[in-house]
């Protein structure tokens, strides 16, 4: 009886351990990231991504290739959630929840903002759901970053939005309507 009870309590420990590890409870290789630009008035844009590491390989053109829909980033896709109207780009967007893809290319990029949202990231199928495709500036960080990270620097009534990885600097202005 004490052998059964002992391998039912070890049996649960396992059962729980893995269920842990893969509800997130384990270290995830590209872990959970998030960046936030406040707008003032308490217009607050915020983007929630998984930020995977460059780990010795290379990035654009290879493990990123140039011209395809990229999820921007790894995991679940990119969100993006605006508490008001906004213009990214020059392009309108209502406040509300999206999705953020990239195509990146060596010189352009495009980023694309998506009305589907909870989707796991690619193969991407969503076209209809589009809200924006806009450009983005590219530019080159002086020195290899390992971790992909979006981040967002305060600029007038808007922020710009930094998407760098590797010696990659993707950008796009976001402002307040």
């Amino acid at each position: 009886m004490q052998k059964r009870i002992a391998l039912l309590v070890v049996f649960t420990f396992l059962i729980t351990t893995l269920g842990l590890a893969q509800m997130g409870g384990g270290k995830r290789p590209s872990p959970a990231a998030s960046a936030t630009c406040d707008l003032g008035g308490g217009k607050t844009i915020k983007t929630d991504y998984s930020s995977p590491r460059m780990k010795g390989r290379k990035i654009f053109g290879e493990l990123v290739p140039y011209g395809k829909v990229w999820r921007t980033g790894a995991n679940e896709a990119t969100t993006f959630v605006t508490s008001s109207d906004v213009t990214v780009g020059g392009k309108d967007v209502p406040a509300g929840s999206y999705t953020l893809f990239t195509i990146p290319n060596e010189d352009k990029w495009t980023v694309i903002i998506n009305k589907k949202t909870g989707e796991w990231g690619i193969p991407y199928k969503y076209e209809s759901d589009e809200l924006a495709r806009v450009d983005m500036e590219v530019s080159k960080l002086p020195s290899p970053l390992e971790d992909f990270t979006i981040s967002y620097e305060k600029s007038g009534n808007g922020c710009t939005m930094h998407i760098d990885w590797d010696t990659t600097r993707a950008s796009v202005e976001i402002k307040a309507k």
